[in-house]
Formats: C-alpha cells, structure tokens, sequence
C-alpha cells in the first residue's frame, strides 16, 4: 500500500494515522509510541507542552524532531477564536513560519464539545492570515461543509467526546461528510480501541487522529502498533469494497453441479 498516499496542505503522507504527544508518562514513552505508530503526523498542544516557549524545561521536539515527523500544533484548551488566533500565531512563531495548524475550539469543560460559532470566526480568521487549518468539528454535515468552503484544508469531525473512547457513534452522519467533501475528512476524538479507526477507514475517511486510546491504554507502544495494523485494515477494506449486507444465507460455493442434482 506503499502508493496509497494522502494529501493535506499540498504534502503527502504515507501513513493515515495521526498521533497527539499528551497524556503519556514521560516524553520517551510518546517518542516510542509515536514510532510503534508510523505516524507522520504528529499534533502538539501549544498551550501544554513545551516546544520552546519555556527556556530550560524538557523540550518535547528533542524527542520529536521536526526533521522527521511534520509537528501540527494544535489549540487545545482554547475557548475562544480569539485564544484559538493567539495560539496559532505563538506556534507560527515558535516553529519558524509553520503554517500549518489544527484549530479546535471548545464549548465547555465537562464535554469539551467544540464551540462551532467560535471555531467558525477562528477558522475564517487563520485562514484569511495564511495559516493551513485542520479544524475540528461537530458531526455536523453543514458546519462541516462551511468550514471546508471557507478554506479549511482538512475538516475533522468528531467520533465522540474527546477521551470518551465511545467509538464512532454516529457513522450515518460522517458517511454523509465524506461523501459531500473535497477535503480530507479524518475523525479526530472519540477513538477507543482498533476496530474504531478501522471502522473510521472503512467507511472512507482519509485518516484518523488519536491520543487516548493510545496513551491510556495499559500498553501503550503495543496499542499504537495495532491502531497501525487498524487504519491500514480499514483502508484496503474500504478500497476492495464490501460485499453487500443480504438478509438471509448465500451459499459460499455454487449450486451448479451438486452431486445427486
């Protein structure tokens, strides 16, 4: 599946899976998870970890270098468009002129559900200052449809809550997001377990991104390997096409021919 590759903001990648660098024990433990993965794309919360902005204190990129992976800072813990901006700019800063960035926006802390109304100002914001945006989203076809025409490069609907490890709760409603969209549409939350992110492939995502079903599982590095083994599954599966759901038995061999027929 070397040439099945993706676009996003005009580079291709490899590998479908992305992987955020919180919630781990230490930074060895996410640079070996991050590696167990294959991951390309790796996401930093800017506002948590530092990449820089704390002069002495462990700098996540000595570990994640971004010669190797492409770092996508992202606005986790932003509540507001104006948070979201300042948040973008400072890692633009930070990371030389990186352009691009994953915006989320939330609406409180007990679902951190995204603000769409805030998530949409921020989005129209960064895109109008040059950034390159990978938003978060609700599941919701129209909001998702409004990002991508105001120039979102890729729009990443929810699977469920973050962290919730619920799995896709609504595939009918992220079926109808792929099947609208010309931007790459990759569930970003809610992933808990392999048969989620190949759930999320099979029905025609572009890729999944994901944090805690790796970091919180009991074996991190082995999780990350499988949810590998998942995103890859799911896309050939997705590519072969299933077969059609019948409501009753097919026979596997055919009935021509039968002996005593």
């Amino acid at each position: 599946m070397t040439h099945d590759t993706f676009e996003i903001a005009g580079r291709r990648f490899q590998s479908r899976l992305l992987i955020g660098t919180g919630k781990y024990k230490d930074f060895e433990e996410t640079r070996t998870a991050i590696e167990a993965s294959g991951a390309e794309i790796v996401t930093v919360a800017i506002r948590r970890t530092n990449i820089g902005q704390e002069a002495g204190a462990p700098n996540l990129l000595d570990f994640i270098p971004p010669e190797k992976y492409t770092i996508l800072p992202n606005t986790a813990g932003c509540y507001t468009a104006d948070e979201a901006v300042r948040t973008c700019r400072l890692a633009r800063e930070l990371l030389d002129g990186h352009d691009l960035v994953k915006l989320e926006v939330l609406g409180d802390h007990k679902t951190l559900y995204p603000e769409m109304h805030e998530t949409l100002l921020a989005a129209e914001a960064l895109v109008e200052d040059g950034f390159k945006v990978m938003v978060y989203t609700n599941d919701d076809p129209i909001a998702a449809k409004k990002l991508e025409e105001m120039g979102c490069v890729a729009v990443m609907p929810l699977g469920s809550l973050i962290g919730s490890g619920l799995g896709l709760l609504n595939p009918h409603n992220l079926r109808i997001i792929i099947e609208e969209a010309k931007v790459p549409i990759i569930v970003d939350a809610g992933v808990g377990t392999a048969s989620d992110a190949a759930l999320a492939m099979e029905l025609g995502c572009e890729g999944v991104l994901m944090n805690s079903a790796i970091a919180h599982a009991q074996k991190p590095v082995l999780m990350a390997s499988a949810m590998k083994k998942a995103i890859e599954a799911g896309r050939e599966a997705f590519l072969a096409g299933r077969m059609e759901k019948r409501a009753y038995a097919s026979a596997s061999s055919p009935l021509a021919g039968v002996i005593g027929q």
